[in-house]
């Protein structure tokens, strides 16, 4: 059976949403954060990435999400929710499958940057990160006004992927969401589906460790 190392708050709830989106069973071990909001050392020393999340599976220990949600569908769900390289809408699948490290990348370049900064690098990098933010959330908005899932008419792991930025990402000091219709109708779309509330119920931000 494969385990779900499962830390509060934070990306692993993915794979919870995925097995059940699978009707498959897993094992789910959780870790609380530290006080400093950190990882605690035992999650730390499951993976040599040191991140979030992390399975097992036969004797192997897999990290990232994307990685993670391929290998459990292909490897344990007869490929459901992927799309093959053939089909024409593997293009999107592809792109979107991988649009959550961009987003974060554009998250994490604003919080490094002080809010006092000031200057011309300060004005610059500022200047960079409302451009690339502007774009991947105005690209994501019209990619939802064609089409109700990213990678085309049918749910896909592209849209567990990206509805951790749209939902819970917000909740770090990501960007919100309010001012895009589309993406707006999308997360009430995917907030309806059993499988995402039984997840979150179990493993999202407000979920706490089993008793």
């Amino acid at each position: 059976m494969l385990t779900i190392h499962h830390l509060g708050v934070s990306q692993s709830d993915r794979i919870v949403w995925l097995m059940e989106e699978l009707g498959l069973p897993y094992e789910l071990v959780w870790y609380d954060r530290g006080p400093d909001g950190l990882q605690p050392p035992e999650y730390v020393r499951l993976h040599p990435a040191s991140t979030a999340p992390v399975v097992e599976d036969d004797g192997r220990v897999l990290s990232e999400s994307a990685a993670i949600l391929e290998y459990i569908c292909h490897r344990h769900g007869g490929g459901r929710f992927t799309v093959p390289t053939s089909a024409p809408n593997y293009y999107d699948y592809a792109y979107f499958m991988h649009f959550n490290n961009n987003v974060q990348g554009i998250f994490f370049a604003k919080l490094a940057l002080p809010a006092d900064a000031t200057g011309p690098t300060a004005d610059r990098v500022r200047s960079f990160i409302k451009r690339r933010e502007d774009g991947y959330y105005g690209y994501l908005n019209e990619r939802l006004g064609a089409s109700p899932y990213l990678a085309g008419p049918e749910f896909t792991c592209a849209d567990i992927m990206v509805t951790f930025n749209l939902t819970e990402l917000p909740l770090f000091g990501g960007r919100a969401v309010a001012d895009l219709p589309n993406v707006q109708k999308y997360v009430e779309r995917i907030g309806a589906r059993p499988a995402y509330q039984k997840a979150m119920a179990i493993a999202g931000p407000g979920a706490k460790r089993p008793a």
